[in-house]
């Protein structure tokens, strides 16, 4: 039997609902209906959705709306940080499941009882972790993983280096430049980046930040610039510690931007650029658009190299490492359908992004009060 497509509700139509979200709903209609949308002032008949992408679902002009639509079965959550916790709570306690963009909540308490709420109910809750699939995320975990036998291989890692880093010298005029909860570029890219080194790594030993408002414009409580090192200690990983730099630098003036930098005993990785997914989803004219080959293909010329050391111990020679797999930010949602319609196993689970939040608040602690902070074992 076809199964029946989720009816679906996003909450809110700015970038994060009109790029990230309405256009993998309108993508797979076998899997998803986009049924309706929160936006408190449509300007237009059928809205920013009608204006984008000529299709015109149900307009709600409050969360109240949205809870008593008994149609609706998913609610994604694409409103500002600070009423992720609010509204999917309001939202598990109506009976339907919830897809909720990070960071998922403003502390690792707030996200542990929305978990258990979404466990008591039987509900799907499901944090927006997109960048699991970027296509430079992908080509290193295909990196790591190779055998230590491999040609390319890096041998044991000892540190990396994760950026996201971009050169902007002034505020952007919107909720993010305020000081409300979960602000902050470490709450916003730093999810991201740390996500990725929790499914690498797992959880560190501990921990050290240092975060800013670098460019000493706006709120000084607002940080727009982070650096993270996440320590690993010998053991069973490795015989060598392991130190993970993440970093967000706002006056980085430099084009491609770092990416990735790897140093392991047989070799170091270098990336430039980023996966190109988000930049595509911005202009595409259709949602189907996401659906051809190739949609989220990374181009050539900034594809990783490796400086390999040969058997020597002296000569190293340089090879280019590709990232063959394009970025597949639909994966999540197939993955999430499968979960509500199917039972399927979540491939990002609530209890990861409940750790990304909690490194946060440790990362702003050690940052505080200049020290190293422990991570306490799950």
């Amino acid at each position: 039997m076809t199964p029946v497509p989720i009816k679906t509700c996003v909450l809110g139509v700015g970038l994060s609902g009109l790029t990230f979200h309405v256009p993998f709903i309108l993508a797979l209609p076998e899997l998803f209906e986009l049924h309706s949308v929160l936006e408190r002032n449509p300007q237009t008949e059928g809205g920013k959705v009608k204006e984008r992408f000529d299709v015109a679902p149900k307009i709600h002009r409050s969360l109240d709306k949205v809870l008593a639509d008994k149609d609706i079965e998913l609610v994604i959550i694409g409103t500002p940080n600070q009423t992720h916790y609010d509204f999917a709570k309001a939202i598990l306690q109506s009976g339907k499941h919830v897809l909720v963009d990070k960071p998922v909540t403003a502390s690792a308490q707030q996200a542990k009882e929305l978990g258990e709420l979404a466990r008591s109910k039987g509900l799907i809750l499901y944090a927006f972790q997109n960048r699991r699939w970027d296509s430079d995320f992908l080509a290193l975990k295909h990196l790591l993983a190779q055998e230590e036998t491999a040609s390319l291989s890096l041998g044991a890692i000892t540190e990396l280096e994760s950026h996201f880093d971009r050169y902007r010298k002034a505020l952007k005029g919107t909720w993010k430049d305020e000081a409300l909860p979960a602000s902050g570029q470490t709450f916003d890219l730093g999810s991201h980046l740390i996500d990725q080194t929790l499914v690498l790594f797992g959880r560190p030993s501990r921990l050290t930040a240092f975060i800013q408002n670098l460019r000493g414009v706006g709120n000084a409580e607002v940080d727009d610039s982070f650096t993270i090192h996440m320590h690993y200690d010998a053991g069973p990983r490795s015989q060598y510690p392991l130190t993970v730099i993440l970093r967000g630098h706002i006056l980085s003036a430099r084009s491609p931007q770092v990416r990735y930098v790897v140093r392991g005993t047989k070799g170091t990785y270098l990336k430039f650029g980023i996966d190109v997914q988000e930049d595509a989803l911005k202009i595409i004219s259709s949602p189907k658009a996401i659906l051809e080959a190739a949609f989220g293909q990374e181009p050539k010329n900034i594809w990783g190299t490796i400086d390999k050391l040969e058997a020597d111990d002296l000569t190293v020679t340089k090879h280019t490492w590709p990232s063959e797999k394009s970025g597949s930010y639909i994966e999540l949602f197939k993955n999430l359908a499968n979960a509500i319609r199917n039972g399927a196993e979540l491939a990002v689970k609530w209890e990861e992004a409940t750790s990304v939040i909690e490194m946060i608040e440790l990362a702003h602690l050690s940052s505080k009060k200049g020290i190293t902070v422990s991570v306490p074992d799950i």
